[in-house]
């Protein structure tokens, strides 16, 4: 069983933010404090260490997070760039990755994801229609492969992942959880919606449905 010591957060706020003029979207507000802080609030209590993955505003993001961490390459590579720079990083034998746009990730994230992996390497949230791949657990050991996809130009989360085969967590219960805010609007609407709900979402117990994927 995967415990929490056994875990490292890893939220990806590295980005940048090209669809919202070029601003750092991690430290954009909502609901009245930066928006990473939601993705690190899923995470708090469930992981033993909270890492966020920045490129800019590092001093901004290292009051929020145990550690801040760049990207081990520059010039704005990527997700999977960012996911391989925790993978490094982490002290624990998995990681859980989480964007910084996705506020209203559901509040067991952690433990419906170490729930359904079951004997896989990397689990991958699937909302019953879409997969969601930068909402995964991950295991740490999987860094030096990742490094030479990375250097051989490979720049997508879902071929890196099928290389390995993975288990799908099923949270079709929730899928609007997993919206992630590209643009002003996106963000207004969605504040307006859990200002209305202010109960929705996280209190449902973790699905242990996993479905295998292979290469």
């Amino acid at each position: 069983m995967i415990s929490r010591d056994d875990l490292t957060g890893l939220v990806l706020a590295g980005g940048q933010g090209r669809r919202m003029g070029g601003r750092d979207k991690g430290l954009e507000p909502f609901a009245g404090r930066p928006l990473v802080t939601h993705a690190v609030d899923r995470l708090r209590g469930a992981v033993a260490e909270v890492l966020i993955n920045a490129n800019r505003h590092l001093d901004a993001y290292a009051e929020l997070a145990d550690r801040v961490i760049e990207d081990a390459e520059a010039g704005y590579q990527g997700p999977l760039m960012g996911i391989y720079s925790g993978l490094r990083a982490a002290t624990t034998p998995w990681v859980v990755v989480v964007p910084c746009d996705s506020p209203a990730l559901p509040r067991d994230l952690v433990d419906r994801l170490v729930v359904g992996i079951d004997d896989h390497a990397i689990a991958v949230a699937f909302d019953g229609e879409r997969h969601h791949p930068v909402v995964a657990l991950i295991r740490t050991s999987l860094a030096d492969d990742l490094a030479a996809a990375l250097a051989a130009g490979e720049r997508k989360i879902d071929r890196w992942y099928a290389r390995h085969g993975w288990a799908d967590v099923d949270v079709s219960d929730c899928p609007e959880a997993f919206a992630n805010l590209n643009t002003d609007d996106e963000k207004r609407r969605l504040e307006r919606a859990l200002s209305e709900e202010p109960s929705a979402r996280g209190g449902k117990e973790p699905s242990a449905r996993a479905e295998t994927r292979s290469p």
